[in-house]
């Protein structure tokens, strides 16, 4: 037996049950007749229920829910994985990719590295990969490598200009203070070039070549732009260029300037104060004159937690010292720890004068002939009266208290490194040629300023999720493309999210 359908001049279907038995054909019962589309689908469904259960009675009207569920199944049956697509990046990163503002670079290939970077960061193959596989976009890693070649001298000026309209709105138009700082970035390779030098690796990775980047950020931590150096530039060299840089391009005034130890020279603090900045520099109390610490030590002894008070040095800055009992407990902690291990050493007898520096807690060491070597308990005790004070240099007038609630936003920075260099995986680069190791650093860029603008979101939101979590969060939302009987063009889904994803969609849509 089989299904048939007769049409006849009014437009009607007639659906009918037809056996053959030795070359005749013979109606063996007749379904219905109906014009709608859908109407002839359940008839046609229910002549095939029958045929496929010729023992059950077949005049039994099948009910809705059994059209429906059969319906289903065959509609599920013939899903494709081809049409389940993640959404996810695209959901969460792309738009906030465009209401920041970088749509307005028009290049496809742009977008895609950048949400590729936030969702799966990994190496240009990988995400060639990612691509064709999640998004249907099929790009060959050398077309990658092609475009990376002109990326950054096409768009750097437009990132930063993007990223700063976007720092100076989120802090109400007017950025005051700027917090600057740098780090390495190693290469797995041993070749060094014009740009890739081998230099002090805050990496560790001193054998490698490297490059470094300076990092110039607003309050929160809110992006405004970058600057890329050889391997082996002085770090105290590259503060003022990229301050006249962003003087130059934008009119920001005279911000306070922030930024920590290692930018303390007496020609930065000069410059600074000629350019008409002013500045809170972290200091290295320790380092200073006899004098000044004998100073230091005089007055600490009167302050408590939270305190703080100024001195003033003769170039006509301020030494400011503030004391915490936080800060002294994790230094004691820190000093013990330090010279158990110390102590451990001397006593396998394993150090000897070769082997010795004076960084760390080998100042704690003394040295009695050629081999001997011993603990200086005097000089543990000296090292105690320092425990909770921390030191910064100041052209401001800000009180102490002040000075250090300004200074402590400086670990922003810090944690803008270390989203780079773990959730965006901006290192190890394995780029030789100067320009895509450019692009590569430009994407990054673009990338957290979303994630700190994905941060904001869910502060704003009250949904306590880190912007890594969030990220893997998107590898798992679907779309679903089908298409209806009877009707042309393609439908698209969102398939339900589970609770976190739901509490991520709701942050990034539901704000502003």
């Amino acid at each position: 037996m089989f299904v048939k359908k007769n049409k006849n001049r009014s437009g009607s279907v007639t659906v009918q049950i037809i056996s053959k038995n030795f070359g005749k054909y013979k109606v063996v019962k007749l379904i219905g007749s109906a014009k709608d589309p859908d109407e002839v689908e359940k008839l046609v469904l229910r002549a095939e229920q029958i045929i496929a259960n010729p023992n059950k009675n077949q005049l039994k009207l099948f009910s809705m829910k059994s059209r429906s569920a059969l319906t289903i199944k065959s509609f599920v049956e013939g899903l494709k994985n081809t049409q389940v697509h993640t959404i996810g990046p695209e959901l969460i990163f792309g738009t906030l990719f465009d209401r920041i503002g970088f749509s307005q670079i028009k290049n496809e290939l742009f977008r895609h590295l950048v949400i590729a970077r936030l969702a799966y960061p990994t190496s240009k193959l990988k995400t060639s990969d990612y691509l064709y596989r999640y998004k249907g976009v099929p790009v060959s890693t050398d077309s990658i490598y092609r475009f990376l070649d002109n990326l950054s001298n096409k768009y750097k000026k437009a990132v930063e200009d993007i990223s700063f309209g976007y720092t100076k709105q989120s802090l109400g138009g007017t950025v005051s203070l700027l917090f600057y700082d740098m780090t390495t970035l190693y290469f797995e390779t041993e070749d060094e070039d014009d740009l890739r030098k081998i230099g002090f690796s805050k990496d560790g990775k001193f054998q490698k070549p490297q490059i470094m980047i300076g990092l110039l950020v607003g309050k929160h931590g809110l992006p405004i732009t970058y600057d890329i150096h050889k391997g082996n530039t002085f770090e105290g060299h590259t503060l003022m260029p990229i301050l006249k840089k962003v003087q130059k391009r934008y009119g920001l005034g005279k911000p306070i300037v922030i930024a920590d130890a290692a930018l303390l020279s007496k020609k930065n603090l000069r410059d600074l104060t000629r350019n008409g900045y002013q500045f809170i520099i972290g200091a290295r109390i320790k380092n200073e004159s006899n004098e000044v610490k004998r100073k230091v030590l005089k007055r600490a002894g009167s302050i408590k937690n939270g305190g703080g008070f100024s001195i003033r040095k003769k170039d006509g800055t301020r030494l400011v010292v503030t004391y915490s009992d936080k800060r002294a407990k994790k230094d004691a902690y820190n000093r013990q720890r330090g010279i158990k291990k110390l102590r451990l050493k001397v006593k396998s007898g394993k150090l000897t004068k070769s082997n010795i520096n004076n960084r760390g807690y080998n100042k704690f060491l003394t040295l009695t002939g050629e081999v001997e070597v011993s603990i200086n308990e005097a000089r543990i005790k000296e090292d105690e009266k320092w425990d909770g004070l921390k030191g910064y240099v100041t052209n401001t007038r800000l009180s102490p208290k002040s000075i250090s609630e300004n200074y402590s936003h400086l670990w922003r920075i810090e944690n803008a490194f270390r989203i780079s260099k773990t959730d965006l995986r901006i290192r190890p680069v394995y780029h030789r040629l100067r320009s895509r190791i450019e692009a590569h650093i430009c994407i990054c860029f673009v990338a957290y300023t979303i994630y700190k603008e994905l941060e904001r979101l869910l502060k704003k939101s009250g949904v306590a999720m880190s912007s890594k979590r969030a990220g893997e969060l998107t590898q798992n939302m679907y779309e679903l493309e089908y298409e209806l009987p009877g009707e042309a063009g393609e439908n698209k889904t969102l398939l339900k999210m589970d609770d976190e994803q739901k509490l991520l969609y709701e942050a990034i849509h539901g704000c502003g």
